[in-house]
């Protein structure tokens, strides 16, 4: 049914989205959808839980968002810091729990209106949070609802996550749910949902890569850099250390494990980064003005990094990395470092220490692969048939001797 295939979708954002903000495997799927009266759903679950009041603008009425004790603890303990690893103590939320779940129920709430955009452009936002069911009477008893069961399992920790919505409010639009339902395979929504089930796989490898130096530089800069050239990063990183960028963002500072020959670098994760989301920023201002565009372009800052090494590792793997994971990376001990700059590699250079921090220096500039091609024999001219496409000119007569000049 359509209500089924809504929150299809919203499992798998779910999925993605607290995947990434526990930083650590979750999986969510509907395991059932039922049809009861609300006295029942509410006699169903325990006390004390989490128990979420929606408005669900623009239909009338409130839905509630139910999530089993078990999850909401594990949750709460992964954001605090914890391993998340079930525990028997169930009690009232405290105001900073309360808070820590707020925020979590924002982001499903998101995910919500996702799933329900193939329908109506539905706008749910949260009401209160209690955690006794007897004080959230948002209908008659005897009303009847549809109870949507999702199982949720967070690390190791498995529970319910129960969505119950009144027959009163999505009465509106019940006639909109069965058009829906009878496009079916067309729809855009469900070839959006098999995407997302694809990309939220464990097995999808993803990009790492290790860097000690990532900031802006000046095209002009770059462009007079040569061998013996020594950069810096614009903020001081110890040496033996490095970070470890997913995609674009820094997530771990690792310790550089000591080199043996012919085995390739190893690095350790010591701890999460500093500055995540930082590409470090721009050490010097732009000229205020720039009237000729050789000026203004050479004023263009481009970004530089320089990667020990790189190397793949699936979506599985990158949750389960924490303090002391050891990440093989593609260069063999010895083997210089990559200068890139926008994704480009432009220079090779070796790892110096000055001042007590890491440093770069170029040992060899790399030229586009045919420029020495073009430096060292010059185009022929291209041949009349080139020229013209009329085919080969004619050929002139051999020469007899009676010629006048």
């Amino acid at each position: 049914m359509a209500i089924s295939l809504v929150h299809d979708t919203f499992a798998r954002l779910t999925t993605v989205s607290l995947s990434a903000h526990l930083r650590s495997m979750v999986h969510v799927h509907v395991a059932s959808i039922d049809q009861l009266s609300y006295e029942e759903f509410i006699r169903s679950i325990p006390t004390p839980t989490t128990l979420a009041i929606l408005n669900m603008t623009p239909l009338k009425g409130n839905a509630i968002l139910e999530i089993d004790p078990a999850v909401t603890f594990s949750i709460i303990d992964r954001i605090s810091g914890g391993s998340g690893e079930e525990t028997k103590s169930q009690h009232e939320l405290t105001d900073i729990e309360i808070s820590i779940m707020e925020n979590v129920i924002v982001r499903m709430l998101g995910n919500m209106r996702e799933g329900w955009a193939g329908i109506m452009d539905l706008q749910p936002r949260l009401g209160q949070i209690d955690t006794n069911p007897q004080f959230a009477q948002i209908v008659p008893p005897n009303e009847m609802v549809a109870l949507v069961t999702l199982e949720a399992k967070v690390g190791n920790v498995e529970g319910m996550i129960n969505i119950c919505i009144p027959y009163s409010t999505i009465e509106p639009i019940i006639g909109k749910l069965s058009t829906w339902r009878k496009e079916g395979q067309n729809n855009t929504l469900l070839r959006f949902s098999t995407s997302l089930e694809l990309i939220s796989r464990e097995d999808v490898p993803v990009r790492l890569s290790a860097e000690v130096l990532r900031r802006d530089y000046p095209i002009k800069e770059i462009l007079n850099w040569d061998i013996g050239t020594i950069i810096l990063p614009f903020y001081s990183l110890n040496p033996g250390y490095c970070y470890l960028r997913l995609g674009d963002r820094r997530v771990w500072q690792c310790q550089i494990l000591p080199d043996c020959k012919g085995l390739p670098k190893r690095i350790t994760v010591v701890n999460y980064a500093e500055k995540p989301f930082g590409t470090e920023g721009n050490y010097m201002e732009m000229d205020k003005a720039n009237p000729l565009v050789r000026d203004a372009l050479f004023s263009a800052m481009m970004k530089v990094c320089v990667e020990l090494g790189c190397t793949f590792k699936t979506i599985k793997e990158v949750f389960s990395m924490g303090e002391g994971t050891i990440v093989e990376l593609d260069k063999l001990a010895g083997e210089a470092v990559d200068v890139i700059a926008n994704g480009i590699r432009i220079a090779k250079g070796e790892v110096v220490v000055i001042d007590e921090n890491f440093g770069v220096r170029i040992t060899e500039i790399i030229y586009p692969p045919d420029a020495s091609n073009q430096c060292e024999s010059p185009t022929p001219e291209p041949s009349a048939e080139a020229r013209t496409g009329r085919g080969s000119p004619p050929v002139p007569p051999e020469p007899t001797g009676k010629e006048t000049t």
